[in-house]
């Protein structure tokens, strides 16, 4: 008992010393408190505990073990915090004197011990919210240059207990008081929570202000802290590579990988790709020869729509790990859908498919994903003779693909669209419902069968397919634009409007944006649609492509390019309400008046279909397809001058649209006429493309090439679906 009254007086009189700054009669103190206390300020938690009995007396021990390292941590903080205003008073007043502020700071054992010991028994014990106070508390303390490393770890610990361990219902606010009874904590020791009896002269400065931010959820705070440590991180990195730093650089490596790594978790809840990218292209300066940063960052250009990068950072990954065969299928996958980079996609497959035995399950992937390439590119040639080679050759590594994985159901489907695609129609069917079999719920076998089932000219059936795969999909646009069209054929156009109206309020609660076509009109102009009889379908196509091919084409991809250019620049000169935000959206809506246009086109009446491609021209002024429609509606009024000047500049926008190639060629010469139509059927298997041309040459007396002609579109016609098998996208 005396030692103890002893120790307490010296700790007394040391904190006094302290908090006086009278730092030269610290040391003779301790020296004393050292003599005479040896056997109890780390021997309290060293003593055995009592008996499990009795748990009051264990309860007490815990209670002064946490007390004496909070308040050793306190005294610690506060201690640093005096050394560092003595340093820049030093610095400042350019004192020769050397003192202990002036020498190289290092956390010593006992002051980081006081400083970490406290959290870590509350965590131990399970009290994670007494746990995050402590955390809390060391982090709002004034920032010392002793303290960095440590605070940047305590920073990293306490978001990875924000993300993993706490959810929002159970979240405080970092300037309020822990609550006292919390889902976090160990139920059965509810009894058993901390409280602070300790008072000390002075405490360490914390941070303080009128304008501080403040987080409120657990996901902002997490993320706040792991964006100061990744600051730290990437200041205090060590990249020099001679050897007598290599234990420092693999430290110095680690810790940041682990705050990428909380950092990706944060964000990706968020869908922040965007920033995470960012972060990590920051933490490229650690990732020499290190394969788990380079994919990290591929990973989140893929998620933030950052193709081309992607695939660029998909090559190093490649090289670092050249035996994993799901580097190269991501990078395939980028290069089929939204790059359209056939030949370096081609170069990526044949990765995988090289790689033999090595790549295992994943060879029928390297086939799929060849056999995507080859039916692509010929959909993009422009020879009859070149698509079909490569069709062949599509069909080939499909069916290798199907026979190396029978039970993938997107082996089985893509053999059938390839089929159907060569006009296979019933060897199509088979294996389309040998796909279903595998996967009965895929919405592209379903679609692909109502197509199919089109092709035979099964329009009810198709359309019962179609209304049982929007009752698992009602969301799919493509689903409901094939709908709008076989309810047309079956049930009349009335009935399709209804569909139209539906497909318009899907969009509107889907991307949940402002029309920028309807500036300064008051109110919203697609509520008005709602309201009037000008509705709407639409389709999800990338960028601008022709509805009736479905498929990105090279030259559509330039073309949509340019016409997006100059729209762009016509809309800034014909209205201050630019459009914001990502273009898809847009696109899509510009569909949505194409589509409504057409049906009013079927219904002969201009005035509603010129109103609909009227708003597509706010959003896209000098689109093909906005100048095509309008071409038509000028026909469907006759004025043919005017049609033919619309066609005319919708094909110096886009020179392959082989619509406007059969609508011009009826307001010119027979000559001319034959020559664009020939050019058309080389581009696209439409049976009225060759019906066309058969016309014209009989016009010109070739009656036995129309003849054959007739018969080619008589033929394709039989198994013409109610749009064209390409609609479905083609991705691995």
């Amino acid at each position: 008992m005396t030692a103890r009254k002893s120790g307490s007086r010296l700790e007394t009189e040391i904190e006094r010393c302290r908090s006086e700054a009278q730092w030269d009669k610290i040391p003779e103190l301790v020296r004393q408190l050292s003599a005479k206390l040896i056997s109890n300020g780390l021997c309290l938690e060293k003593v055995p505990a009592a008996s499990p009995s009795l748990s009051n007396k264990n309860s007490e021990r815990e209670q002064e073990i946490i007390t004496c390292y909070e308040k050793s941590g306190d005294i610690a903080l506060l201690y640093l915090q005096e050394a560092e205003k003595v340093f820049a008073s030093g610095i400042q007043n350019r004192s020769p004197k050397p003192g202990p502020a002036t020498q190289d700071q290092e956390l010593g054992f006992f002051l980081e011990t006081g400083l970490q010991r406290a959290h870590v028994i509350h965590f131990k014990n399970g009290n994670l919210t007494q746990g995050v106070g402590r955390f809390r508390e060391i982090l709002r303390a004034v920032e010392t240059r002793t303290t960095q490393n440590l605070r940047m770890t305590i920073a990293r610990q306490l978001a990875e207990i924000l993300l993993r361990g706490m959810c929002e219902q159970s979240y405080w606010s970092p300037l309020e008081d822990p609550p006292t009874v919390s889902p976090l904590d160990d139920p059965t020791r509810q009894g058993h929570t901390h409280s602070k009896n300790y008072s000390l002269s002075r405490r360490p400065r914390v941070y303080s202000g009128e304008n501080l931010f403040c987080p409120q959820e657990n996901t902002e705070e997490a993320l706040l802290l792991l964006l100061i440590s990744e600051s730290m991180a990437n200041r205090d990195a060590v990249l020099s590579r001679i050897p007598e730093h290599n234990n420092d650089r693999i430290i110095s490596l680690q810790s940041a990988s682990v705050v990428y790594d909380l950092l990706t978790i944060a964000l990706g809840r968020r869908g922040q790709y965007e920033m995470l990218s960012e972060c990590l292209e920051r933490a490229m300066k650690f990732a020499f020869e290190e394969f788990h940063l380079w994919y990290q960052l591929a990973l989140s250009l893929m998620a933030a729509g950052k193709s081309a990068r992607a695939v660029k950072v998909l090559k190093e990954c490649i090289r670092l790990k050249p035996s994993d065969p799901t580097i190269p299928l991501l990078a395939v996958k980028l290069c089929i859908g939204p790059l359209h980079w056939l030949d370096e996609g081609e170069c990526f497959g044949k990765m995988v498919i090289d790689m033999g035995e090595k790549a295992a399950e994943f060879r029928a992937k390297g086939y799929l994903a060849i056999g995507l390439v080859y039916s692509l590119k010929a959909t993009d040639a422009s020879l009859r003779s070149t698509q079909e080679d490569y069709q062949r050759k599509a069909l080939g590594a499909f069916q290798r693909a199907q026979s190396l994985s029978p039970t993938d159901h997107l082996a089985a489907f893509y053999l059938a669209l390839q089929l159907a695609v060569s006009r296979q129609i019933p060897e199509a069917l088979g294996y389309v419902r040998q796909a279903l079999q595998l996967q009965g719920d895929d919405v592209h076998s379903l679609h692909l069968l109502a197509l199919l089932l089109s092709a035979q000219k099964h329009y009810h059936d198709a359309l019962n397919i179609i209304e049982m795969a929007l009752s698992e999909y009602p969301e799919n646009f493509n689903l409901l634009y094939t709908k709008v069209k076989l309810e047309s054929m079956c049930r009349g156009p009335e009935e399709a409007l209804l569909t139209c109206k539906h497909m318009l309020q899907i969009w509107k609660s889907f991307y949940n944006l402002t029309n920028p076509s309807d500036s300064g009109r008051g109110s919203s102009l697609l509520d008005r649609a709602i309201a009037d009889r000008r509705q709407l379908n639409a389709m999800t196509l990338p960028d601008f492509s022709d509805p009736e091919t479905g498929s990105v084409h090279a030259t559509s991809i330039a073309a949509s390019r340019v016409e997006q250019a100059l729209s762009e620049v016509a809309s800034s000169l014909q209205s201050s309400a630019p459009k914001h935000g990502p273009m898809h959206p847009w696109l899509t809506l510009a569909q949505i008046w194409l589509h409504a246009a057409e049906v009013y086109i079927s219904m002969s009446k201009p005035a509603e279909a010129s109103a609909c491609t009227q708003e597509a021209a706010n959003l896209f002024p000098t689109s093909h397809n906005v100048l095509y429609m309008r071409g038509q509606i000028a026909e469907l009024r006759g004025n043919i001058d005017e049609a033919k000047r619309w066609y005319e500049e919708a094909l110096s926008i886009n020179p392959t649209h082989v619509k406007t190639m059969q609508r011009l060629v009826i307001y010119k010469t027979y000559t001319y006429a034959h020559t664009v139509l020939c050019f058309a059927a080389e581009l696209n298997t439409a049976h009225d493309v060759w019906n066309s041309l058969g016309e014209v040459l009989q016009a010109q007396g070739n009656a036995a090439a129309a003849t054959e002609c007739f018969l080619t579109a008589l033929e394709l016609e039989a198994s013409s679906p109610i749009l064209p098998f390409t609609i479905i996208p083609r991705a691995l």
